[in-house]
This record gives C-alpha cells, sequence and structure tokens, in this order.
C-alpha cells in the first residue's frame, strides 16, 4: 500500500454519480491529502474526457487498476458491484460502493467475506447518512414511535436497472433502521407497488413495524411532478422534521409539567452546516483508512438496508399476485 498520507484512489463507473465522485477525489488530490490515479467507464469518451478534467487516467477495464491503487469507489450497474468489489477487495483494496451495496443478500455475503478475508474496508454509499440537515438533527434522535415518510421525484432517465425501491426507498429504509437502532429488527413488513412508466416498480408504500414497536410508514415514487424529500417522525414528547432536499431540520418539543400543552410548545430549527454530502461520505471512508477502523456504514449495514428493501419487494409482489388474480 501507498504511503499512508498518499492514498491511490480512482473512480470506477463516472455517470451522472461517479462523476461526482471522481470530482471529490481530484478536489482532494489538488490539496494534497491522496493521489488520484484515474477514472474508469466502458464509455470510453466519458472516461477520456473527464480525466482530462480531473488531471488523471482513463481505464476501459477496471482490473487494469488492480495493483495501482488503494482505494476505489464503484459507481457502476447494481448488479455489476458484486463482481467488481469482491475482486478489488481480495487483492486488498479498500472500496466504496454505491448503495444499493448487491442485488441480492448473497452477494452482499460474498463482498462482506471478501472484506473480512483481506482486512480491506467496505463501505457502502448511503448518502443521505451524510445529509447536513440529518448530521445535524441525528444527536438529537432519542426513541422514534412513528415515522412518515415521502420521498419522490419527476421520472429519472437514469437508475432503471433497479426498481424504485432500491434506487430511492432503500435510503430511508437505511435512515429509519439506522434512526430505531441497529440492533432492533423489523418484525412485519406490509407493500404495495406498481410499475407506472417502466417494467419496474415506480411507485411504492412500505409500512414496517420494529420489534419495539416503532412503525414507519414510507411512500417512494420516481413518477411525480415536483421533487420531494421529506421525514416526519415522533419520539417521546417531540416531533421531528427532516428536509433533505431544503437540508432543513427542526425539533418542537413539548413540556409535560406545562400549565397548558399550548404553553409548553417549543420549536427549535437547527443549526445546519451544509456541507456536501458526499465529500463528507468520502472523507469518512478515507478516514476508516487511515485510522484501521470499521467505516460508519459498513458492509452489515448495507446488507440491513437491502435485507428490508428485498422484504418489501416481496410483499409487494405477494400483494401484486392477489390483485391480479382476481
Amino acid at each position: 500500500m501507498a504511503d499512508d498520507a498518499a492514498l491511490r484512489t480512482a473512480a470506477i463507473g463516472v455517470g451522472s454519480l461517479g462523476r461526482h465522485h471522481a470530482r471529490n477525489y481530484a478536489e482532494l488530490a489538488r490539496e494534497g491529502s491522496i493521489r488520484f490515479i484515474g477514472v474508469c467507464d466502458t464509455d470510453a469518451e466519458t472516461a477520456a474526457r473527464l480525466s482530462q478534467e480531473f488531471g488523471c487516467e482513463a481505464f476501459a477495464n477496471w482490473r487494469d487498476l488492480i495493483g495501482r491503487v488503494d482505494a476505489v469507489s464503484i459507481a457502476t450497474p447494481t448488479e455489476t458491484h458484486c463482481e467488481i468489489a469482491c475482486e478489488f477487495l481480495d487483492a486488498g483494496v479498500h472500496v466504496l460502493v454505491e448503495k444499493p451495496i448487491a442485488v441480492s443478500l448473497d452477494e452482499a455475503d460474498k463482498m462482506i467475506a471478501a472484506s473480512d478475508r483481506s482486512g480491506a474496508k467496505l463501505m457502502v454509499g448511503q448518502l443521505e447518512r451524510y445529509n447536513p440537515a440529518m448530521v445535524s438533527l441525528r444527536p438529537h434522535v432519542t426513541d422514534p414511535l412513528y415515522f412518515e415518510i415521502h420521498r419522490v421525484s419527476p421520472f429519472p432517465n437514469r437508475s432503471l436497472d433497479v426498481d424504485v425501491v432500491l434506487d430511492v426507498m432503500i435510503h430511508d429504509l437505511d435512515a429509519v433502521q439506522w434512526l430505531v437502532g441497529d440492533g432492533i429488527r423489523v418484525k412485519e413488513i406490509r407493500a404495495v407497488g406498481i410499475p407506472i412508466v417502466s417494467n419496474k416498480v415506480d411507485a411504492a408504500n412500505a409500512r414496517l413495524e420494529f420489534e419495539n414497536g416503532a412503525v414507519a410508514n414510507i411512500t417512494a415514487s420516481r413518477v411525480g411532478t415536483e421533487k420531494i424529500r421529506k421525514t416526519r417522525f415522533y419520539q417521546t414528547n417531540a416531533y421531528v422534521v427532516l428536509d433533505y432536499s431544503t437540508k432543513f431540520a427542526s425539533v418542537t418539543t413539548i413540556d409535560p409539567e406545562a400549565s397548558h400543552p399550548l404553553l409548553g410548545i417549543s420549536i427549535d430549527r437547527l443549526t445546519v452546516n451544509d456541507v456536501e454530502p458526499l465529500r463528507a461520505e468520502i472523507a469518512d471512508f478515507l478516514g476508516s483508512i487511515h485510522r484501521d477502523e470499521t467505516p460508519p456504514v459498513d458492509g452489515a449495514a448495507g446488507r440491513r438496508a437491502l435485507e428490508l428493501a428485498v422484504g418489501v419487494l416481496e410483499r409487494i409482489d405477494s400483494h401484486s399476485k392477489k390483485v391480479f388474480a382476481k
């Protein structure tokens, strides 16, 4: 491995999201904290253009990077995550892979096993954990009891290799599990979903009930007329609002000792430090390598989010069979 102060990095898959990984690595390289070796993409023209923009090499075959890098970001189609990540992990290269971690739990397990064998770090890109509003809110979360979550956007021209559950709902599945507590399991999932303009599920609703009684109602749609990224939840004596799009977070508390409920209401709009989420995520990834620590969103966390998404999709499939069997 290269000297800790100059980790050799690369971005694999530099489409709509991957190019931002490349941009951040290039910026860190200019600051002298890492070396940015190259960008890799099956689209040779895109790779060549970005390599010129970011001052690095262009690669068409990701295997050509093995032996030349210490850490990579993988932002390729989901069905390729397992193969690419496992080869890098087995070679001792640290991996930051975009969500979802893989297309199946078996593949996620293979990736985790590869990380365990070599000791190379495996981190999953659950970017909403790094949204400035979430970062500001997280210390105020105690015992969430009921969530109402809406994530709606116009139909995209990307990420159509997966349905809306694996594409965008997985952000909220991960966040809810994280906020309720990674050790608290979901005991029941109910879900419905339909394809609208693609051959995959484009809109879905899921209701999750956790073992501790917490409930989350999550709606995700990529066929909307506006962009909504809102989470609202209740915890003991508090109502929380989080807007990922506007980077807004507030906590409304109620003093149970007040002489009248209305007199005990206090609204605290949280101060938000507007740092680019991806920059913060990459910094945590590289920091976990430097400190030889478990990444904050490790393979196990990525697997938990995928497990919930798979459970939602199974319930959607079961419900669809009942509906269309009529």
